[in-house]
């Protein structure tokens, strides 16, 4: 089974798709694996929803990180944008009108935390809740310490785990990221099947962390 069979019955686009995404990125947080829990959490919403153009979610899926840009750049905040893009110089050419290059544009923008741009279209809200249920959970405990450990930072402040006395600095301190981003995003799903799933992923989160900080012997 191809990595592209994975995308059905769009498997012809995904895999002319795939081949622009770069397969040896050092990036362990967003590489093929994480578009493909992405487009499993995306595909399983879309069917509880309905009324999805299938076909642009997966470009939407398989592009939205197309254009890499470090969690520690200045750029990230325009990372969502820039991939939105190249998105739309890949798929001119494969026959999209120019609706659906705005809506993949829109909805490639749209997913990114750190950009803040509503999402306005069902496909836009499918994508940002699949891409942010990677972002929480099991996952989500795992993609946190991995890119911390990436970028040389602290699993967490010995003397204050919980940034009780001082400003809390989730770029210096992976366990402080919980409180800064992944225990907000819950609360903020768009769609209803995609809450859902969030609010148990939520839920393990929390009791990591609760038993995270009963092991160092910091406050719970």
């Amino acid at each position: 089974m191809t990595i592209a069979a994975a995308f059905q019955p769009h498997e012809i686009l995904a895999a002319r798709l795939l081949t622009e995404l770069d397969v040896q990125t050092s990036d362990g947080s967003h590489n093929l694996s994480h578009t493909l829990r992405v487009w499993r959490n995306a595909a399983r919403i879309a069917t509880d929803e309905g009324g999805c153009d299938l076909e642009l979610l997966v470009a939407a899926v398989i592009l939205h990180d197309c254009v890499a840009v470090e969690k520690n750049s200045p750029l990230r905040t325009q990372a969502s944008r820039l991939a939105a893009s190249r998105a739309v110089e890949i798929c001119a050419p494969l026959g999209f009108s120019g609706a659906r290059l705005d809506g993949l544009a829109h909805a490639i923008s749209s997913h990114s935390f750190s950009a803040g741009i509503p999402a306005e279209t069902l496909e836009a809200r499918i994508l940002q809740d699949a891409d942010r249920l990677d972002a929480i959970g099991a996952i989500g405990i795992a993609r946190c310490f991995y890119v911390a450990g990436r970028l040389g930072n602290a699993l967490y402040d010995p003397s204050d785990p919980t940034a009780r006395n001082r400003a809390p600095n989730d770029a210096a301190f992976a366990l402080e990221h919980f409180d800064a981003k992944l225990f907000k995003l819950s609360g903020a799903f768009q769609t209803a099947s995609g809450a859902a799933l969030a609010s148990a992923r939520d839920s393990r989160m929390r009791i990591f962390v609760a038993e995270f900080l009963a092991e160092i012997g910091g406050e719970t």
